[in-house]
This record gives structure tokens, sequence and C-alpha cells, in this order.
């Protein structure tokens, strides 16, 4: 078990996309107020994607709290939608049509003339039976350098851990490299998370049963990204069993870029695999231990 808690600055990739996690209405109120009060006294657009909470809701909570949001809305400074008319607006979630959504909603707050754009999205929706909710950890891995690292954005994920589960939710809090979780938070059998500084990702774990949708999260992350120098980095991990290995390595090939994943800090049993089935080295550039 371990604690992590929100940074105080906004000034990287990594602290401007957040896993927020919340236990009640309160907190989810809480949360609320303070990002948004901030963006509209930063002169920023601040939009919300209710999944679970009513829109009204949303408006309601912030003028009781002395926010100005009737306003706000008149404005176009404060936009309340839902997870359908963004998140789920395709007959099935699409973690690229997301991508598209986030830079022309950045170039669409500039044109309105605001100093920039923040965003909460309510995330529940992915503990549901929702076509393509199977791609969410995708999508998180994906954001950070698809995304924060190329836009003036700040986004919240708002995670109720009412409505997730505790596996679920571990999984996808640690695809965010800042967290609000200021108490005890249980680490997965195997997480992903993306590169601070280089594009990529870490696995971090081991890889077993339960873990595979992780490994294929991360998959389709590297076969998506249009990054042409992608790193994987396995240095903590502990365990890769050879299917795993399969999946990143027909992933690497399908990559839109054309160039191969550098895989870093390969366990020893991976050099071994490679050694032993020389096709599993293709798409693939490993860096000697």
């Amino acid at each position: 078990m371990r604690e992590t808690c929100l940074s105080s600055g906004h000034r990287t990739a990594a602290d401007r996309h957040v896993a927020v996690e919340y236990s009640s209405d309160d907190e989810w109120a809480g949360h609320l107020l303070a990002f948004v009060r901030a963006g509209l006294e930063r002169d920023e657009q601040v939009q919300y994607f209710a999944d679970v909470t009513d829109p009204g809701v949303v408006t309601r909570t912030l003028t009781e709290r002395g926010v100005d949001a009737v306003s706000a809305v008149r404005r176009g400074q404060l936009m309340v939608a839902t997870a359908h008319e963004t998140y789920l607006a395709g007959s099935r979630f699409d973690p690229d049509a997301m991508v598209g959504l986030w830079h022309e909603a950045v170039d669409a707050a500039a044109a309105r003339g605001f100093s920039g754009l923040r965003a909460i999205g309510e995330m529940s929706w992915g503990g549901r039976d929702i076509a393509g909710a199977d791609r969410l950890l995708e999508y998180e891995l994906r954001i950070h350098h698809e995304v924060f690292a190329q836009l003036p954005l700040r986004a919240w994920c708002f995670y109720d851990r009412r409505l997730l589960s505790g596996a679920e939710l571990d999984v996808l809090r640690e695809a965010h490299l800042t967290r609000t979780a200021c108490g005890p938070s249980e680490k997965p059998v195997l997480s992903a998370v993306p590169l601070k500084t280089l594009p990529g990702f870490r696995l971090v774990g081991s890889v077993g049963y339960e873990s595979r949708h992780v490994v294929a999260s991360v998959a389709a992350a590297i076969a998506a990204s249009p990054v042409g120098d992608l790193t994987l980095d396995l240095s903590a991990l502990g365990h890769l069993d050879i299917a795993a290995l399969a999946d990143i390595v027909s992933a690497a090939r399908r990559r839109p870029a054309g160039t191969p994943v550098r895989l870093l800090g390969a366990p020893a049993a991976v050099h071994r695999m490679m050694q032993l089935f020389p096709e599993l080295r293709a798409g693939l550039e490993v860096a000697v231990p």
C-alpha cells in the first residue's frame, strides 16, 4: 500500500492530467469547486463531461458554493455536457476520436479568446458494459503524449470509488502520473504508466492471467501511437510470458510510424525468449543489458 497526492503545480504534462478519486458527494463537490473556480479566475474555458451526475446538479452545486455558474454558462466560459455527447458520441468509445476532440476543443477555446482550456470528465462509464469501454486504459495511457504533451490543456479524470471496482480503479489510477489519492491505495499486480519525459510506457509488476488486459491495453497504445520514437520500459517488470511478448511484438509491427519500439530494461527471461525465437525481435530495438 502507498500514498499519492496531487502536486501543487501544473507546469508539465504530468501535472495537467490528473486522476481524481472521491467517495462521497461532498468530496466530489470540493474537487469541482476548486477546479472550476481556478479556471474562471484565470479566464480559461471550463468544460465538464458528466456521466452519472445530472448536468443541472453541476451548475447548481457551483452556484450554492459561491460561483456565478449561470453567468459563466451564458458567456460560454463554462460548458456542461454529457459523456454521451463527448466520450461516447459514436457507436462505441473511440480513443482516436477523443484525441481529436481535445485538439479541436483547445483550438475552439483559443478562437473564442479564452486563455486556455480545462476540463473535468466523469469516467464511471468505464466500469459499465459499454462498447469500447475496454479501451479506457489504452486511452489514458496515450493522451499523456498525444494530448497533454502537445496542448495547453488541464484535465481532471473523475473516478468515483462507489462506481468502479477496486481492481479497475487501481489500474486506471496508475495510468496517470499525478493523482489525488491522499490515502492508502493498492498497488495492482501489473500497472502501465506513461513515461514522463520520453514518449512511451512502463510496465510495473508481473504479467499473469488476471493482468493480461493491461498488456492488451499497452499493446493497443503501442500500435496506435503516431510517435516516431517509442520506448517500452520493462525494468520494473518481474515476469513477462511469451504470449504477452508476442502481443507486444505484434503491436510494434502494426505501428503507423513504421519505426521499431525501443525495449528498455528487458528481464533476462525476455532475452532468452528472443534467442530461442528470433522472430520475436521483429519491430523491436532491444537495448543491451
